[in-house]
């Protein structure tokens, strides 16, 4: 089991946070998909790591700017 944070921006509302939870959980073995819209964060749980440019993707398709971790 793994378990990482993200930051997303442009969230600001439950409906933006269920677009990017509807695409998210998308990913081939995401288990799990906690938005905190007013942190701007997503914490994805999934089987095993998940690689961050399927990560960027899914959350670009919904719409909304992936921050890369610095």
């Amino acid at each position: 089991m793994s378990a990482s944070t993200y930051v997303v921006r442009g969230m600001a509302c439950g409906h933006c946070a269920a677009f990017v939870t509807e695409e998210l959980e998308t990913i081939a073995g995401v288990t799990g998909v906690a938005v905190d819209v007013e942190s701007g964060t997503v914490t994805v749980t999934s089987d095993e790591v998940l690689d961050v440019a399927v990560v960027r993707v899914a959350v670009e398709e919904a719409g909304y700017e992936f921050v890369p971790k610095t």
